[in-house]
Order: C-alpha cells, then structure tokens, then sequence
C-alpha cells in the first residue's frame, strides 16, 4: 500500500518544491487558523503562540478592534499611494503617532512597509540632516535584511553570508552585555576610542540603537548608557535613532523601550505590532531633522496603506482604552518570576532577562563555564513545540530562546506555557 503524506506533509513539500531554503521556518507547521494567544494548525492541533509573528502581535492574533477598523477601511478605501493623494487614515495616524513619540515637541511620521525600510530611511533622513555619512551601530544589533539593513545588523551569521560588498561608512561598536563581561564603561569607551582612531565626531551622521537588542539576545541597554548616548549625540550634532521596531507598542512595560531612560530619541523606528498583524513601519522625528529630504527623497509605493493605517489606528485605541501598559507589566513580572523558578531547577539556563514582557532565557553548558549552547536551545525549542508551545531562538549564538507573547495572553494560558517549557527543558 502507497504511503499517502498527511496534510502538513503534503504542505511541507509544496514548500521545499517553491520556497527557496533561505526562507528559514522556525518550526515544521502549517497554521490554518488564529485568535489571542493560540494557533491551530492544519490538522486540528493546538499550540500557544509565545513567538507573535517575532513581535508583531502585541495584541494578539485577529484582534477584534483591528479586525472591525479593517473591514471598516476596506469599504472605502483599500490603497491609493500617498504620493498621489492623501487620505485620513494615514494623516491621524501621523498625528497620533508625532504626539506620542514627540511628547508635545514638533515630530513628523513618515509611514513605510518594513522595518528595515524604516532604517534605512532613517539613514538617509539622518544623513541629509548632518551632510555626513558616518554611522555607528552595535555588536549583536538586528536592522534588517536589505543590504544596508544587512550592512547595519551586528552579526554575521545567517545574515551577512555571502552578500557583500556591503554598504560603505557603517561602523560597529560592542552592545553592553554584562552576561558576558562587557559593561557600559566598556562601551563608551570603545565608543571614545572610535573617535580618536577610525572617524572623528564630525563625519557621523547617526548612532542607531535598539533599547533592548531583539535578535540579538534580548539585551537591555542600560538606562545610563542611553543617557550617556544621547549626551554624546547632542553634543556632537550627531542624530540619535532608536530602533524600536521589536522594543515597540508596550513590549517593554511602556510604550517605548527608550522611555526607560527618560530620553528622546532624533528619530525613531517601529515597525511590527504598530499595525496589529499588517506590513507598516514608520520613521517619527524631530520635524527639523524629518524635514531634511526634499521633495521626493522620501516614499514608497505600499508606504502608509489605508488599511494598515488603520488598523493602527485600531492599535493605538487599544493601548489607550484597554490598559495594555499594565497588562505587560504584570505579564512580565510573571513571565519573569516563572523563569527564574525554572532556573533554580534547570542547569542549563544561565541568565534569565527580562524587561517588561520581553523575556528570555540563555541556554549554556554550565554556568561555570557559560559556554553557549545553541544544540540544547534547538531542543527545547523543538520539545516545546511537541508539547504545544511555540518559542524561537536569538542571539549572536543562537543560544537564547525568547519569549514574545501577545499582552492579551491570559494568566491561565501563561501558566500552560511555563509547564510546557518546564517539560520540555528537563525532556531536552
């Protein structure tokens, strides 16, 4: 009798027969549908969904306010370019998001697809701002896969591969990382030693950060070193940007991962959950430094659609009403306490780290050694998802498993995940 594939497998060799390899899938599923904090795959199966689309799901799948604001927008209005003619989504949307951002201070918004348009717009905004070409980025940082995106991203592997030459004047400095030994001194000096060997202040454009490395390792920036930053940057007219494309739409506790250090960023980024499931990005900023581009500069086709702005609109409702800021705060310190609870009974976990409800955990051989262990993070990961949870990896040695639930995420189904992962890290 012929050995007849179940639908997933069936599936799983469409893609292997029309999706190219260098489009990695964390996990070997076909989802059908979504709602909350749950997924169900093709055959029935339930899973929770501790991965939120990497971050783009803050509000959880289908969300119902986003859902009503785009079936609402699709009736009048699903696409027109901006750079044909405006429409009210995308203009309240760039009110609402300058007053957020700029706190009462002159910001404009500029709407985009993905994130690494977003960066890479910064870039340009940044540089015709200053007339310098200069920027500096970190050690372990994440912007994208375009090639400037690729350029600026501090790690080599799987993203720089063999893309190059990449583009030119992108200059990286090390990510404090405490775990590993480098403080925020450290930092800062490797930053003054730049100065002095590889490129005075005056050539540099912008220093581009994210206040919590993402893909990175869940790396916090600590609050002195933003400061210190953003003291460094005023002084030399060099732009501040911050990357909030992953930190973004309350991952953090707040609003915005930079507002942990009570400062305000030149430019910032988002990106991800700023649509609550639909491709928009955006640049906010100074209106002097927005200002910059002539006519022209700045665009993009798909920038600003009407439906995704509005469901941002929808979004930005949700943080105002549904008091999302203290959900992810209390998730968070939840998250955070189960996971240490898990690292008094588990070896391998050497460092537990959150901020807010962006938690993580990194997996090493031992905690004398700490000696990354990218196969034992593979393998949880992989028991977890047989038990029903889903979760990816990150850092520079993809030894880190984290954690980017939807807020909505109930205290039950948090509870689940976190017996879930307690199996699958003693399984592994």
């Amino acid at each position: 009798m012929l050995d007849t594939p179940n639908p997933t497998e069936r599936a799983l060799r469409l893609r292997e027969r029309h999706v190219p390899r260098g489009i990695a899938t964390a996990h070997p599923l076909v989802l059908e549908r979504a709602q909350g904090a749950e997924v169900w795959d093709i055959e029935g199966r339930r899973y929770l969904d501790f991965v939120g689309g990497i971050g783009v799901l803050n509000l959880g799948h289908n969300h119902p306010r986003v859902v009503a604001a785009v079936q609402a927008q699709l009736g009048r209005i699903s696409h027109a370019a901006f750079q044909v003619a405006a429409y009210p989504p995308y203009l309240e949307l760039a009110e609402r998001l300058s007053a957020l951002v700029g706190g009462g201070e002159a910001y404009k918004a500029l709407f985009l697809t993905s994130g690494a348009e977003a960066v890479e717009n910064a870039v340009k905004i940044a540089r015709a701002h200053t007339g310098r070409g200069g920027i500096i980025a970190f050690q372990g940082g994440f912007h994208g896969r375009t090639l400037l995106g690729t350029t600026l991203t501090g790690m080599s592997e799987p993203y720089k591969q063999n893309f190059g030459p990449f583009a030119g004047e992108v200059f990286h400095i090390p990510f404090p990382n405490a775990y590993r030994g480098i403080s925020a001194a450290d930092s800062l000096q490797a930053l003054d030693s730049f100065f002095a060997t590889v490129a005075a202040p005056e050539r540099i454009a912008a220093i581009l950060i994210e206040p919590v490395q993402g893909d990175g390792g869940f790396l916090a920036a600590p609050p002195d070193f933003l400061r210190a930053l953003r003291e460094i940057t005023r002084r030399h007219g060099i732009v501040l940007i911050a990357d909030e494309i992953q930190t973004g739409f309350g991952r953090t506790g707040r609003m915005f991962g930079f507002e942990h250090a009570g400062i305000r960023p030149d430019l910032v980024t988002v990106a991800k959950s700023l649509a609550g499931g639909l491709p928009l990005s955006a640049v906010v900023g100074r209106a002097e430094i927005m200002d910059a581009p002539a006519p022209g500069g700045l665009g993009g086709t798909y920038g600003g659609n009407a439906l995704a702005c509005a469901a941002a609109l929808a979004v930005l409702d949700a943080f105002e009403q549904d008091g999302l800021l203290a959900r992810a705060e209390s998730l968070g310190n939840a998250l955070r306490k189960g996971l240490l609870t898990l690292q008094a009974r588990h070896a391998c976990i050497g460092e537990v780290r959150a901020t807010g409800f962006m938690c993580a955990i990194e997996m090493v051989a031992d905690h004398a050694s700490r000696e990354p262990d990218a196969a034992l993070a593979q393998r949880v990961i992989d028991a977890a998802r047989e038990r029903g949870l889903l979760v990816i990896k990150c850092g520079v040695q993809r030894n880190v498993i984290r954690f980017l639930a939807p807020l909505v995420t109930t205290d039950a189904q948090l509870d689940e995940a976190l017996a879930l992962l307690d199996g699958a890290l003693a399984a592994a």
